[in-house]
C-alpha cells in the first residue's frame, strides 16, 4: 500500500517537475498552432476502492466484508482536441479503461486468510473542456465520463477451501463519472513545421460521483490516472518572427503576511521510548454480521485458564509484532476486555453490571448477544448470574448512525452491532467524567514507542492549504546530497528525524520549502537544522488518551476534571506536552481534520488553564490534528473496535532532557 501510495504522489510530483521545466523555456520564434489535433495516449491507473462489499453475487456471499483496496491497472485511449485558440479548447478521449485491483486481506470467522481481487474494466467516451491558463503548453482539463463495463469477474480465495470465481451481480452497466486533470505538451517537431507532433504527459482524478460500480452494497473507486499521449495536428505554415514571450511562471514573492514557513526540530532525535500508558477501556463487544456468538479475535479463556488470569499479566507483556506500531501492542489488551472484566467482577463481589446488546431492528439478536457474554462471565469466571442483567436493543445507547443519515452506512452499522458493558459500580469505572463516564477502568500497561511525535521535524507553512496548490520540502546536507519529502497541500508536514539522518548520528541541513500559488506561480523559502541522533533507554514517557463518540467533539468538557487532576499533576517543569487528535475514516477527509483539531486544541487549553493555576512554568506544548490520516493514525481502520479506538485525542508527556 505504501508503494502504491508512493507512486500517485510520483505521478504529481513528476508532472509539476515538467510543467517548471517546460514552461521556463522562452520562446523566441512563433511555432505553428493547428487547430485539430489527434492522437493516442497510453497510462496507468492507479484504483482506491472504499467502502464495504460481502455480497459478491446471488450464489456467493463471503463471511467476512472487505472495506479497502487497490491496484494499477492499464488505460489507453484514442483522442481528438479541438483548439481554436490559445486558452480555450475541448478534447475527447475514447478509451480502453481498467478499475480492476485487490482488496485488503481480510480474516473470515475460521481464522483464515481471505483475498478479493477483480477485473473490472469499462470503454469509455470521455469530453472534456480544455484550457490554458497562460497561453502555454501547460492546460488542465475537466468533463463527465460515460463509462460502458466490458468485464466484471472476481476471484475470492481463502485458505481452507476451493478458490471461487465469477462475475459480480448488479454490476451497472453504464456508469456516469467525472475527471479533472493537467497535462503539458512537449513539442517535438520544428517550429515552422505544417504537421507539429507533441509528447504529453498527463495526470488526472476520476470520481464516480456517488454512481458506485455496482447498485447494491456501499463500494466505491476513485482512480488516478497518469500517463503519456502523442498527438498530431496540421496546419498552414505562418512566417516566423521574433518575439519576446513572459515567462510563465515567473517566480513572485508573496507578502510575509500571506505565507510564513518555519521549522520545528527536535533538539534530539530519540529513536525509541519507554511509554507507561494509561489505556481507555472501551465498554463494547463488536460482533459479526448474521453472528450472535462472540467473536474469536476476542481472547477467551478455559475455566482452568481463568483461574490463573490478573489483569496485571497484560501490563508488561509485549507482542512479537511491534512493528505494526501502537495498535498491534493495544488491541492485544482491548481484545482481552472479557478477561479483564472477569477478573475485576470476581476481585470486588459487591459489583453488577448490566449488558445492552443491539442489533439494528432485532432487539432479540441484541438480547442473545447479551447472553452470551454473560454466560462466558457465568461459565468461565464463576460470576454470580444475578450480578449481570441484560437486555436487547435496536440501536445502542449512544449510536453512530443518526436518523437520515445515508453515507457510509455499512461502517456505521457495524459499529453499532455489539454489546455495551453499563455499571455503577466505582471498582469497574474509569477515572474521566465521573459517574457519568460510560467507560471502563483504564488499564496500566508498558510499551517501546518507535519514532516518537517528538523526533519529528515539523514544517509549518501557514497559510498553504488557502493559498498554495501544494508545497514540498527539499532537505540538503553538508555533502550537497538533496532529499526530497512531499508534496503536500496542508499547512504542515512532518519527517522523522531519524529518516532525514539515516545512517548519520548527527548532520547539519539547509531546508527550502518550493511552493505553487494557486495563480501558477512559484515560491521559495529557506531555513536550517541541526539534527543530533540519541537513544536512551532510561528515558521514560506517559500516555492518556481519551476518547469520542462519532461526530463527537464536545464531549471533551466531561474529561476537563480528569486532565486537570489526574494529567496535569504529572507534568514536569520544562517538560513537554504532545497532543494529537485523530479520527476514524468515515466522513469527509477535510471535516475530520477540523474535528480533530478542535479535539485536539479543547484539551490543550483544559490543560494550559491548570498549569497556570498551579504555577508551572516552561511546559513546552507540540498539538497535531492528523484527522483521518492512515500514515499517523493510531489503529488501522479495519475492525468496528479499531475505528472507536481511532476517535481520540492522544496526551504524550515527556520530560525535559
Amino acid at each position: 500500500m505504501l508503494h502504491y501510495t508512493a507512486n500517485k504522489k510520483f505521478a504529481f510530483l513528476f508532472l509539476s517537475l515538467m510543467i517548471a521545466g517546460v514552461a521556463g523555456n522562452a520562446q523566441k520564434v512563433k511555432r505553428v498552432q493547428p487547430t485539430w489535433w489527434f492522437g493516442e495516449s497510453a497510462g496507468a491507473n492507479f484504483n482506491t476502492y472504499r467502502g464495504t462489499t460481502q455480497m459478491l453475487n446471488s450464489n456467493l456471499t463471503v463471511p467476512a466484508a472487505f472495506h479497502k483496496g487497490d491496484g494499477i491497472k492499464p488505460y489507453a485511449s484514442l483522442l481528438t482536441e479541438y483548439r481554436p485558440n490559445k486558452v480555450l479548447g475541448g478534447m475527447l478521449n475514447v478509451a480502453y479503461d481498467n478499475r480492476g485491483g485487490s482488496f485488503d486481506s481480510v480474516m473470515a470467522p475460521c481464522n483464515c486468510p481471505a483475498n478479493l481481487s477483480t477485473n473490472l474494466s469499462y470503454i469509455t467516451i470521455e469530453p472534456s473542456i480544455r484550457i490554458a491558463p497562460f497561453s502555454s503548453a501547460f492546460y488542465v482539463f475537466a468533463g463527465p465520463t460515460i463509462a460502458f463495463n466490458i468485464t466484471k469477474a472476481f476471484t475470492y480465495l481463502q485458505d481452507k477451501q476451493t478458490d471461487k470465481r465469477g462475475d459480480w451481480s448488479d454490476i451497472r452497466k453504464t456508469v456516469f463519472s467525472a475527471q479533472a486533470g493537467a497535462g503539458i505538451d512537449i513539442p517535438i517537431s520544428a517550429r515552422a513545421s505544417a504537421t507539429q507532433w507533441t509528447l504529453s504527459p498527463f495526470a488526472s482524478f476520476q470520481t464516480n460521483l456517488g454512481q458506485a460500480p455496482r447498485s447494491v452494497g456501499s463500494w466505491s473507486l476513485y482512480t488516478v490516472r497518469t500517463g503519456i499521449a502523442l498527438k498530431f495536428g496540421s496546419a498552414r505554415k505562418t512566417t516566423a518572427t521574433t518575439t519576446v514571450a513572459e515567462p510563465v511562471n515567473a517566480p513572485v514573492t508573496v507578502s510575509e503576511k500571506e505565507i510564513q514557513f518555519s521549522v520545528r526540530a527536535p533538539k534530539v532525535v530519540p529513536l525509541n521510548r519507554k511509554v507507561k500508558e494509561t489505556f481507555a477501556l472501551r465498554n463494547s463487544i463488536f460482533f459479526n454480521q448474521g453472528s450472535t456468538e462472540i467473536p474469536n479475535r476476542y481472547t477467551a479463556l478455559s475455566s482452568s485458564q481463568a483461574i490463573l488470569f490478573q489483569e496485571a499479566q497484560l501490563q508488561q507483556d509485549q507482542p512479537n509484532n511491534l512493528n505494526n506500531g501502537r495498535s498491534s501492542r493495544q488491541l492485544a489488551v482491548y481484545h482481552n476486555i472479557l478477561n479483564i472484566l472477569g477478573d475485576r467482577l470476581r476481585s470486588n463481589p459487591s459489583s453488577t453490571i448490566s449488558l445492552s446488546g443491539a442489533s439494528d431492528n432485532n432487539p432479540a439478536e441484541g438480547k442473545s448477544m447479551a447472553e452470551n457474554v454473560k454466560q462466558y462471565l457465568v461459565n468461565v469466571f464463576g460470576i454470580n448470574a444475578s450480578r449481570i442483567s441484560t437486555e436487547g436493543r435496536d440501536k445502542p445507547l449512544i449510536p453512530s448512525e443518526q436518523p437520515g443519515a445515508t453515507k457510509e452506512l455499512a461502517l456505521l452499522r457495524e459499529g453499532d452491532r455489539r454489546v455495551d458493558i453499563v455499571s455503577t459500580s466505582p471498582e469497574l469505572l474509569m477515572q474521566v467524567g465521573g459517574v457519568a463516564s460510560p467507560l471502563l477502568k483504564p488499564v496500566q500497561i508498558t510499551a517501546v514507542q518507535q519514532d516518537p511525535l517528538d523526533s519529528y521535524v515539523l514544517f509549518n507553512t501557514t497559510g498553504a492549504e488557502e493559498l498554495l496548490k501544494s508545497w514540498s520540502v527539499e532537505v540538503t546536507d553538508e555533502q550537497g546530497n538533496v532529499q526530497h519529502y512531499g508534496p503536500y497541500t496542508k499547512d504542515q508536514g512532518a519527517v522523522s528525524g531519524k529518516t532525514i539522518l539515516g545512517n548519520n548520528t548527527q548532520g547539519n541541513y539547509k531546508i527550502a520549502m518550493v511552493g505553487e500559488t494557486k495563480s501558477g506561480r512559484s515560491f521559495t523559502k529557506e531555513s536550517s537544522v541541526s539534527l543530533v541522533k540519541m537513544d536512551d533507554p532510561k528515558q521514560e514517557g506517559l500516555r492518556y488518551s481519551i476518547l469520542f463518540d462519532f461526530d463527537k467533539s464536545k464531549t471533551i468538557a466531561s474529561y476537563e476534571t480528569f486532565l486537570t487532576d489526574i494529567v496535569t499533576p504529572l507534568i514536569p517543569e520544562n517538560g513537554t506536552v504532545i497532543i494529537h487528535g485523530h479520527t476514524d475514516i468515515i466522513g469527509d477527509e477535510k471535516y475530520n481534520n477540523a474535528l480533530s483539531s478542535e479535539r485536539a486544541n479543547s484539551a490543550q487549553k483544559i490543560i494550559e488553564s491548570a498549569l497556570s493555576k498551579a504555577g508551572r512554568k516552561g511546559v513546552k506544548f507540540e498539538t497535531l490534528a492528523f484527522g483521518e490520516d492512515a500514515g499517523n493514525a493510531p489503529f488501522e481502520n479495519n475492525l468496528p473496535e479499531e475505528r472507536f479506538y481511532n476517535r481520540t485525542v492522544i496526551i504524550d508527556i515527556v520530560p525535559s532532557k
